[in-house]
């Protein structure tokens, strides 16, 4: 048999020109010069085998009696490997999965290459889509996780006021203080904060103005009484406000590791240094250069926009967004510099002799970032052909360098967005109004799996489960 193929030389192995297949049940005779087409392929391949033990390093099994050759592949799938060996092309149909066709036609030793034109877009596009969606499967476990993390945290705060002395209106309190949206109550306590910010920013930049600055016996310009009430009575609402929440809170040390709380704080305690500052240089005059300590701190009002944050979905989903895309903010960062560094340097070697705004490296920094970012002032321009021709340079740079890492952002944003809404939606769902009962001795999941149910429809949109969402299904049944 020593040069000679098995189609030469084996009836057992063919009839007629023609070769059994057998592929999980589905049995196919092939004519050999159909495979022979394409010699490079399992089957074309399995023509020239010249044992026994060749044939059996390419199927699966070889019945000498039914002169078959059999592979435990998917029959299903198959009918995509014969249309190729009659056509010449591959065909992917829309309800096959691209990865187990892939595995299908490497295992025959097809090519991607031979996928028609008609399906080849579609089919790499849907082979790339996975990664995404892997992202995104990720990313709604973790949304999951952490929802429930957080709703169990709510829960576990809202149980310590059980056993408390007027535990249950406390409870009431705290939820319309710190849930915007919970009650009438909080939403009309919520519109109320809303306004006396927005008042407070307005009748600042409003104090700024010369028309309504009145100066003092000195003769420096002072703010108006009207505004001076406007401001007095922002900080009496804020420090009502803060001080109503820390006494209805139920973990007073926890209290000031809420980010938003400690906003609240920031928000009045400048108003109070001030205050301080100001008595202490009427009573001494020699220390009255801690008045400009007072002016700076009164520009750190407007830091009180920040409140708003605990009344807007989209600001705590921006924040959580910048607090887990700093990876991201980082590559933005870093792609900016290399790109000012290089463009300043090009820019000052071009220019320095003719343009005294871009006369050092420095100025050119500052050229290159406002380029680079697309602001361009117009303070400082180029002069010089080969000038002009860098800053083009620069400003595509710029907006390439700016786009790339932004899909990535919005992306995070729109997943701690959807995250946050899901989250508000199930804690407004929740019903105190029987109090928490205490179960000793369990789990924290399965302590609250009893009202965790009634939260479930809530979060029913999310498309798929996380380990914490199954432990707690089966802890509910």
């Amino acid at each position: 048999m020593t040069g000679q193929s098995l189609w030469d030389v084996s009836e057992a192995n063919v009839e007629d020109g023609e070769i059994r297949i057998n592929v999980g049940g589905f049995k196919k005779r092939l004519r050999s010069h159909t495979l022979l087409r394409f010699p490079e392929t399992r089957l074309g391949r399995l023509l020239l085998c010249h044992s026994r033990e060749a044939i059996l390093e390419l199927c699966d099994d070889y019945d000498d009696a039914q002169r078959e050759f059999y592979f435990d592949r998917n029959p299903e799938l198959f009918p995509y490997v014969l249309h190729f060996y009659h056509t010449g092309k591959l065909h992917v149909m829309a309800e096959l999965c691209v990865f187990s066709f892939s595995q299908e036609i490497e295992y025959w030793g097809i090519n991607e290459f031979f996928i028609d034109s008609c399906c080849s877009y579609s089919y790499h596009g849907r082979k790339v889509e996975p990664e995404q969606e892997k992202w995104d499967e990720q990313s709604d476990q973790e949304s999951t996780t952490s929802s429930f993390d957080e709703i169990l945290a709510f829960y576990n705060d809202a149980s310590k006021f059980d056993g408390q002395p007027l535990g249950n209106f406390r409870r009431q309190l705290w939820l319309a203080l710190d849930n915007p949206g919970y009650s009438v109550l909080s939403r009309v306590f919520s519109v109320l904060s809303i306004l006396v910010v927005l008042g407070s920013i307005i009748t600042m930049c409003l104090n700024s103005l010369p028309d309504f600055q009145i100066p003092d016996r000195q003769g420096n310009p002072g703010e108006d009484p009207r505004f001076e009430i406007v401001e007095h009575f922002g900080i009496a609402w804020f420090t009502f406000e803060l001080v109503a929440r820390f006494a209805v809170a139920p973990d007073f040390l926890k209290f000031f590791k809420n980010a938003l709380n400690l906003i609240d704080l920031m928000s009045i305690v400048p108003f109070y240094i001030t205050l301080v500052v100001n008595l202490v240089v009427e009573s001494t005059p020699t220390l009255a250069n801690l008045g400009r300590v007072a002016q700076v701190l009164r520009l750190m009002r407007i830091f009180r926009i920040l409140k708003l944050a605990r009344h807007s979905t989209g600001l705590r989903s921006l924040g959580a967004t910048l607090k887990y895309s700093y990876k991201e903010v980082g590559l933005l960062l870093l792609y900016l510099s290399v790109g000012i560094s290089i463009f300043s340097v090009v820019a000052y070697t071009i220019e320095k002799e003719e343009n005294e705004g871009l006369a050092t490296i420095p100025a050119c920094w500052w050229w290159a970032t406002v380029s680079m970012t697309t602001v361009g002032y117009g303070d400082v321009v180029p002069g010089t052909t080969a000038g002009k021709l860098t800053a083009s340079a620069c400003i595509l740079a710029g907006i390439l360098v700016v786009v790339l890492p932004i899909t990535l952002i919005f992306n995070k944003f729109s997943h701690f967005y959807r995250r946050q809404k899901q989250l508000e939606s199930a804690m407004r769902s929740c019903d105190f109004g029987d109090g928490m009962k205490e179960v000793p001795s369990v789990n924290l999941r399965d302590y609250y799996a009893h009202k965790v149910k009634s939260l479930m429809a809530s979060l029913t949109n999310m498309s798929r489960s996380s380990p914490s969402e199954l432990s707690l299904n089966d802890s509910l049944h």
